[in-house]
């Protein structure tokens, strides 16, 4: 559940924190006192588009935090924020945060790591099922309805074993079209992934040789300029009589009269003794130096000509000698496969064979359980809209299979193949009239009272534990109002629910009322929300239904109380 949101410098809010209740939580309030401020900051936070315009009048930035209880919402939450490289949950609590200044930054965070707005995204729509005046609209989508369909008949796992099928079936299927090309194009591609596969193998590459060659071919070019600083250094040795080495006899003979005269001075004799020996070694160490330094300009020209080669590879395959050797892999296995065409066409046809008839086979079982669905589905709405105010109306499900597998048949919802199925949900709202497709009914308040009893049958089987309506009940009043309350309460058995309205019946159903108000501070205007007592929920109640007189007052109390009962 959604338990805090956070609002700094949105539109009319300065600072505002909302703490969310379990159950229903209603939020109502004046025509433009800011009641839709609260759903554009959670819109934000879940990763839509920034409307900088929203920006609070002189503020630099805005920022947006949420933090959620998900619960049982752990096991599919906690790979996924794996899979994006965030922090895990700690003791179930997801924080999630949005910021965006008036420069154009824009920065998102989850659990306090960096975080991209497509993980925003990815992320709220396993948290949050948002439904405002137009969301509805999704339910005129055959795709949409097929998912609500399969939800309410627990098929998730059918349709998944079914996309796998078909997945199979796609990489088989391109496998296969990458070798059925025609002759001539079938030798080019033979003779270009030979000559790469000779040139990668015959330069017999390993990964790590390229700074050794270039380090060897640095001395080797530079041998000459090492051999002259060496025997210069050697020279300054002991090359002549001002060399190092000859001064230091000159003073160790002197050291040595100077221990003769004074015995204590021996220390002094033992160091000059170290330093000789020191520069003894240097000398030694110089010379064999010298001795390995290769004036060869043969070997010059071995390593100038192998740092050609890999130079050539790398601008052909690859930015290190590591990608080409994957690239020449890669490639054998290519011609590998096209010089075993035939046999190749052969393993990859079987293989299809098999997958199509798997495949045939769980699209029939789908089907089937499918029909079986529906007729359920279509009581259990039906019977939801009469509680809505559609005495005599009914939800009829139009149902076709297509005959083939092939991919052109396959409905695909999301870019995930579903079945063989195509469903259109269809709406008789009148005795007498035939049932008509969603998309062909008018009234936006008839569409959105079919999607509260669709939400309503399926709040036990739907997982996402946070259901927001913006004023899905426009258009509705009298007694359907009181059961689009009732429909909230039920909902908020199984899920939090979080709701706009300026009905009071559908606010009294409420576990939670919130009210917004417009001030003005300090000459700005600013929005405020905050939970309301008892007391102060029959006034609200009162000023929803028009008025603050007895009358009101007593039919905001019987609401209240009303709500009481069991719904």
């Amino acid at each position: 559940m959604l338990t805090t949101l956070r609002i700094k410098n949105l539109a009319l809010v300065a600072d505002l924190t909302l703490e969310l209740r379990p159950g229903c939580n209603v939020i109502s309030g004046e025509t433009g006192a800011g009641k839709s401020i609260i759903i554009g900051a959670l819109n934000l936070v879940l990763g839509e588009r920034a409307d900088r315009t929203l920006l609070r009048a002189g503020a630099e930035s805005c920022a947006v935090e949420a933090a959620f209880e998900i619960g049982k919402l752990v096991r599919s939450l906690a790979p996924l924020l794996e899979e994006l490289g965030l922090e895990p949950c700690e003791d179930n609590q997801l924080v999630l945060k949005r910021v965006f200044t008036a420069g154009g930054a824009n920065r998102q965070f989850v659990n306090g790591s960096p975080a991209t707005l497509t993980a925003l995204v990815a992320i709220g729509e396993l948290l949050v099922d948002m439904h405002g005046p137009h969301d509805h609209q999704s339910l005129l989508h055959p795709a949409k309805q097929l998912a609500i369909l399969d939800a309410f008949g627990g098929l998730t796992a059918q349709v998944g074993a079914f996309a796998e099928l078909a997945r199979r079936r796609a990489t088989l299927e391109a496998e296969k079209a990458a070798l059925i090309v025609d002759e001539r194009t079938y030798a080019q591609q033979l003779d270009l992934l030979r000559h790469q596969v000779h040139e990668i193998t015959a330069a017999r590459l390993r990964a790590d040789e390229e700074a050794e060659v270039e380090a060897e071919h640095h001395r080797v070019s530079n041998s000459a300029r090492l051999i002259e600083l060496s025997q210069s250094a050697l020279g300054a040795l002991d090359g002549d009589e001002a060399s190092l080495l000859n001064q230091l006899g000159a003073l160790g003979r002197t050291l040595q009269e100077l221990q003769r005269v004074d015995p204590a001075t021996r220390p002094l004799v033992e160091t000059h003794e170290q330093a000789v020996s020191t520069l003894r070694d240097l000398q030694t160490d110089l010379s064999r130096y010298v001795e390995r330094v290769d004036l060869d300009p043969a070997r010059l020209a071995q390593l100038e000509e192998r740092l050609n080669v890999i130079h050539s590879l790398k601008r052909k395959y690859g930015a290190s000698l590591a990608a080409v050797i994957s690239f020449g892999d890669a490639a054998k296995a290519k011609l590998h496969s096209l010089e075993q065409r035939d046999a190749e066409l052969a393993r990859l046809n079987g293989a299809l064979t098999k997958v199509n008839a798997e495949l045939s086979r769980v699209g029939r079982e789908l089907t089937a359980a499918r029909r079986k669905v529906i007729p359920k589905l279509t009581k259990a709405v039906t019977r939801q809209l009469q509680d809505l105010g559609f005495q005599q109306s009914e939800l009829d499900v139009a149902h076709s299979v297509s005959e083939s597998i092939d991919q052109a048949h396959l409905p695909v919802a999301n870019h995930k193949v579903t079945g063989l199925d195509t469903v259109e949900f269809q709406f008789a709202p009148n005795p007498g009239e035939p049932a008509r497709p969603l998309r062909a009914i008018a009234s936006s308040g008839e569409l959105a009272r079919v999607m509260l009893a669709l939400k309503t049958v399926l709040a036990a089987e739907d997982e996402i534990p946070v259901l927001v309506f913006d004023e899905v009940d426009a258009n509705v009043g009298g007694e359907t109002a009181n059961a689009v309350g009732d429909k909230m309460r039920q909902i908020a058995r199984a899920r939090q629910v979080l709701c706009i309205t300026h009905l009071a019946p559908v606010a009294a159903a409420a576990d939670t009322h919130f009210v917004v108000t417009k001030q003005v501070r300090d000459g700005r205007t600013i929005s405020d929300i905050q939970p309301l007592a008892a007391k102060q929920r029959v006034d609200e109640l009162a000023r929803m239904l028009g008025g603050q007189g007895e009358a009101a007052r007593k039919h905001a109390e019987a609401l209240l109380a009303n709500r009481l009962l069991p719904a």
